[in-house]
């Protein structure tokens, strides 16, 4: 269990990012056309996870932004975003701000990818979503880089993410 907070008041996820170097799991999320996708449909490529409570809030909206628009010239990467947004709410949300270079993906069938990566937040109002965090992997689906962001309404760590995931 992991202590973070939401603006300023103690809540907890329910354990560890994965450790740098073991193999990240695989998962079953829902993407924006309703279809299962797991860590092997993105095999052979460089990815950064990148969980958040809701696209549609402010701090969540303007890091998938920011992370969108510094991927744009990098097709050898994959950004995924995890949230429990429906797809139809991710497909809007990310219309209607021109997010193009990210794939959203949805807990909405199981919270397992939340438990499996030591993301779900237990307890105060959030309870049953993703905390703020970025997992960042090899080609091999081995954990390179890890971040969980202590402040549920702090934005990541964009330039060390960026660092691990471009391999700079």
């Amino acid at each position: 269990m992991v202590k973070i907070t939401l603006k300023g008041n103690p809540i907890h996820t329910n354990g560890n990012l994965p450790a740098i170097g073991t193999k990240a799991p695989d998962f079953q999320l829902v993407d924006t056309d309703l279809n299962n996708r797991s860590l092997k449909d993105f095999k052979d490529k460089r990815k950064m996870i990148y969980t958040v409570p809701s696209l549609d809030t402010s701090v969540c909206s303007t890091s998938t932004k920011k992370f969108n628009d510094q991927i744009k010239s990098h097709p050898e990467v994959i950004v995924l975003v995890v949230s429990t947004d429906l797809p139809f709410a991710q497909k809007r949300i990310c219309s209607q701000e021109k997010i193009a270079n990210i794939i959203p993906l949805s807990m909405m069938r199981s919270n397992h990818f939340a438990k499996a990566y030591g993301v779900l937040i237990e307890d105060g109002p959030l309870a049953g979503i993703c905390a703020r965090a970025v997992i960042v992997l090899d080609e091999n689906d081995h954990v390179i880089y890890t971040e969980q962001v202590p402040e549920i309404a702090q934005e990541p760590n964009y330039d060390n993410a960026l660092q691990a995931l471009f391999r700079l």
